[in-house]
């Protein structure tokens, strides 16, 4: 099919309009002034014009986002401010997000500052709790008053942190001087940020166990093989840390050179089991993110207790590519009870168990697992629906809304001023008070029914991404028409019905990239509703004909759905119609999964196990997502049960036998 004979202008359907009308205070002054006041103040906040905010805040007063206008000018000046002002600034706004944010802030403040005695009086105060490095303040304001070894607490917050951090470092390095036996948790945060190159999070770790042996990290970091050669003995528990920060590092440089060298007889006389076998992890993780069918022969050379979570998550991907079922079961019968309990390592035991034994009570148990996750929330827990004989279908509306409960959402402050935020352009702003007033305000956050109705206010008002992300949260009822929206529904299905393209999967992949935001941007520059990059938009709209594109054009939503469907479209066909393929080509480039599916002789894999083994955690989540929301989307838009399993079909080489595709995707 030519594009460029198919094309034709879709008509703009109407614009964005509001349905709930959003409250501004009656002794408001003229709203266009001061919502000019407003965004002025939010760019004088990003740039810390302190004087800036200080002399608009009194043009501020009266508006809805007054609390916000205030947060901006106290925070940008919070370390000169005096206890007083800030306690006024508490009281006056007291309830809101500003005032708990304003408060975490105030808390990092005390706590590098050493003030324990006003933050303990703040911490109780502070109800979002959201907070990392506050919380580790916490946790070493609670070691230093009462004596407590909590370092296990300190642990579970400071490992699961990506970048270095200053409130968990210190607890930690409290913890070093009061209890040795705190080293071990010191040290793992150290092999943690070799392991995900972090440079910085490896160095703050080791200076607080061995201040001395910072240069030797650097050196390590630079060339670990040279550090290996000229270390001969690691008898002490440092020099051992430091050998495996060296081979953690070239594991993740080679894992073929790590393996043979932590194969050496040195290596395996002086390290212990447990340093060993996290290593083996991190040489099987590395090999199978390279999709190396070395993998699971390197995790089995390890002991999985000894691994870390991800290690035995990238252990059973591997196993699973490789057929290797009991290695599925061992992998995931060590992992904790949290990470076991993922509906993804829950499905995957569950099939293990069926494929690899026969008693009954072992199918009975792999029942019982499926039974678990089955529904239709997600990936995992729809293929679990069909394992089980099921097809996927549209969930039960939920019971309708009281005049009481949608009240209580269209009258809830923290709602109303993040709806008003959103539609002054201010959405990080709005989103962030919209998920507090939603998630955090109150210990637990709200219930199904207030969820349902706040998803409903955010419905009402187009504010797709809230809707969406609001009634995901729901835990005893499914609204599928609050989580699956159909916006501009004639131009999607008129466009999709135009080329070929199955509403449900253009829908599925709009609503992962954008959440339906009409004028959203990513980090690298990709741009509305269907997220498109500038250069695969001028390629693309030059493939359609699109003689009079300009790249500003890329906002328009027809403009963006039919580029967006248009490339969407080259990119199916490229792929002979595999929908997983498509998506992870739409996600992270067609180059990669024309590797990731393997040469000629790869072994052909059910989609399921070729999705989970994508080496990239955001196309890995991509392409699950956007199927299982196809699959949901399909069953409402035609109303008969739906199989994800049939779109997943199975990815495999490119048979050989088939034209080769001549379009070079961009």
């Amino acid at each position: 099919m030519q594009f460029s004979a198919i094309l034709t202008s879709i008509a703009l359907t109407g614009a964005f309009l509001v349905s709930t009308s959003i409250p501004v205070r009656a002794q408001s002054p003229d709203i266009s002034r001061t919502d000019a006041t407003i965004l002025e103040m939010n760019q004088a906040y990003k740039q810390r014009d302190r004087k800036r905010l200080t002399a608009l805040l009194p043009q501020a007063r009266g508006h809805l986002l007054e609390p916000w206008a205030a947060y901006w000018d106290l925070s940008a000046r919070l370390d000169t401010a005096s206890p007083t002002e800030v306690q006024d600034f508490f009281t006056r706004y007291s309830g809101t997000y500003q005032e708990d944010r304003l408060r975490a802030e105030l808390l990092l403040q005390l706590g590098r500052n050493r003030d324990w005695v006003a933050f303990n009086r703040e911490y109780p105060l502070y109800r979002m709790n959201d907070d990392k490095s506050v919380r580790c303040y916490a946790l070493l304001a609670e070691h230093l008053s009462s004596g407590v070894d909590n370092t296990a607490q300190v642990k579970d917050v400071w490992l699961g942190l990506k970048d270095a951090d200053e409130g968990c470092a210190a607890a930690a390095e409290q913890l070093v001087k009061d209890h040795t036996t705190s080293n071990q948790m010191v040290w793992l945060r150290a092999r943690l940020g070799m392991e995900n190159d972090r440079l910085r999070v490896v160095t703050q770790a080791v200076g607080i166990v061995s201040p001395g042996s910072v240069k030797n990290v650097n050196a390590i970091y630079l060339n670990p093989g040279k550090y290996l050669n000229d270390k001969l003995t690691a008898f002490q528990p440092k020099t051992r840390e430091l050998v495996s920060l060296a081979l953690i590092r070239q594991a993740t440089l080679d894992p073929a050179e790590a393996a043979v060298e932590i194969d050496k007889l040195r290596w395996k006389a002086q390290l212990t089991q447990e340093e060993r076998s996290w290593i083996w992890g991190v040489i099987g993780k590395r090999a199978a993110q390279k999709l190396s069918s070395d993998a699971p022969d390197y995790f089995a050379r390890g002991q999985a207790p000894f691994m870390h979570e991800d290690h035995l998550a990238w252990q059973v991907r591997a196993a699973l590519r490789a057929g290797k079922w009991s290695q599925v079961l061992s992998a995931t019968g060590a992992m904790g009870e949290a990470q076991r309990n993922d509906p993804a390592w829950v499905y995957w035991r569950a099939r293990g168990l069926l494929l690899q034994t026969n008693t009954e009570g072992s199918r009975a148990q792999a029942l019982q697992l499926l039974e678990s996750i089955a529904s239709v929330r997600g990936f995992y827990e729809q293929l679990a629906l069909e394992e089980l004989g099921q097809r996927i279908t549209v969930a039960p509306k939920p019971e309708p809304l009281t005049k009481v409960e949608q009240d209580a959402a269209r009258t809830n402050p923290g709602l109303i001023r993040a709806l008003y935020a959103i539609r002054m352009g201010l959405r990080s702003e709005g989103v962030r008070e919209w998920n507090y007033s939603t998630n955090l305000h109150e210990r637990g956050g709200m219930d199904d029914r207030s969820l349902l109705a706040a998803a409903d206010l955010a419905c009402q008002n187009e504010v797709w991404d809230r809707c969406i992300n609001t009634s995901e949260r729901t835990k005893s009822f499914i609204s599928f028409e609050q989580r699956f929206p159909m916006p501009f529904k004639a131009a999607v299905v008129a466009r999709t019905a135009q080329i070929g393209l199955d509403p449900a999967y253009v829908y599925g992949l709009i609503r992962q990239e954008s959440r339906f935001i009409m004028d959203a941007k990513s980090g690298v520059g990709a741009s509305g509703l269907m997220q498109v990059m500038p250069a695969t938009a001028k390629w693309t709209a030059k493939k359609l004909g699109l003689t009079s594109f300009l790249p500003h054009h890329i906002v328009d939503r027809d403009t963006n759905i039919a580029i967006g469907t248009g490339y969407l479209k080259l990119v199916l066909d490229s792929f002979d119609g595999s929908m997983p393929l498509a998506a992870a080509a739409y996600n992270a480039g067609p180059g990669r999964p024309r590797t990731w599916r393997g040469q000629s002789g790869a072994p052909v894999l059910e989609a399921a196990i070729w999705a989970e083994n994508v080496p990239f955690s955001e196309t890995r989540d991509y392409v699950k997502k956007v199927l299982s929301n196809t699959t949901n989307y399909a069953a409402l838009i035609t109303g008969q049960p739906q199989s994800l399993k049939a779109r997943l079909g199975n990815v495999g080489p490119r048979d050989a036998t088939l034209p080769t595709p001549t379009e070079d995707l961009p």
